[in-house]
């Protein structure tokens, strides 16, 4: 594989051109013993904003932690840029905000630093063009002024932009974001739209879980229906057609037919997708 090494000694996955950013082929996860994942096969290209959607319990959160190189695959296999998952510094996982300490003693700056680390590694201290950069992404993202507030002082939104910035300060090019919309606002969803359209004009490409069926057909170029397996991946007027979003769903999917045309209802909306 080839590679380059960080200061500290650590090594670098270097990307092959024209590669795809990311391809997972006949992915299969256990979790707790039993199947978060089976046999699951896709590509990306770089640019693309992709929502994955899928009932609780669907593995939208295990694909995340495969792709990042947290957890390993049973089967199959995830390539980034050619490479397995491992050694990446461009990939940015952006957890649900359930498994976060707020508590944790750190600034916003701290958090947006850490994006740092693959970069400068463990064992250097920020320099100037880091700690400019950390300034430059909490500007992007709307938060320079909260620079030195604490985490958990934040609202739901700015949390979310937060964690955002310290991927702007990582430099990812794939970015993996867990249910970021759940519980915002609809003035702090379109922030996060906002940011997202920019990071496309920037070729970063963007994965994310969410539950609102209707946002991911609206907003996304792509929709991945999972429930273990991949009922569909593509344009959402194919992927969501009744019949694959009934065998994905089962009991838990309504269909209403409203003044804005036909609405989809689930009964998922509030848990978070442990698997």
């Amino acid at each position: 594989m080839s590679e380059t090494r960080s200061p500290f000694g650590r090594r670098h996955a270097t990307h092959i051109p024209d590669a795809p950013i990311l391809e997972a082929v006949g992915v299969t996860a256990r979790y707790n013993g039993r199947v978060a994942l089976d046999n699951v096969s896709f590509r990306l290209t770089k640019g693309e904003r992709v929502a994955v959607v899928g009932p609780n319990g669907a593995g939208k959160t295990t694909l995340f932690k495969v792709i990042a190189g947290v957890l390993a695959p049973t089967q199959g296999e995830v390539r980034v840029a050619g490479h397995g998952p491992r050694g990446h510094i461009c990939i940015a996982y952006l957890p649900q905000r359930s498994e976060v300490d707020w508590n944790f003693p750190v600034t916003v700056a701290d958090v947006v630093m850490m994006g740092r680390i693959g970069k400068m590694g463990l064992l250097r201290y920020p320099g100037r063009q880091d700690h400019a950069l950390v300034r430059r992404c909490l500007d992007i993202v709307g938060l320079a002024e909260l620079a030195d507030r604490q985490i958990g002082e934040l609202s739901g939104g700015q949390q979310q932009r937060m964690f955002i910035a310290r991927a702007l300060a990582q430099e990812a090019e794939l970015m993996l974001m867990d249910e970021p919309l759940t519980g915002l606002d609809v003035g702090s969803q379109e922030s996060i739209f906002h940011i997202l359209d920019a990071l496309r004009e920037q070729r970063v490409t963007v994965m994310v879980a969410t539950h609102d069926l209707n946002m991911a057909a609206a907003r996304f170029d792509r929709v991945m229906l999972l429930n273990r397996r991949l009922f569909g991946f593509g344009p959402a007027a194919e992927v969501f057609a009744p019949d694959r979003l009934r065998e994905a769903y089962g009991d838990n999917l309504r269909f209403v037919q409203s003044d804005d045309g036909l609405m989809v209802l689930t009964d998922t909306c509030c848990g978070g997708d442990r698997r």
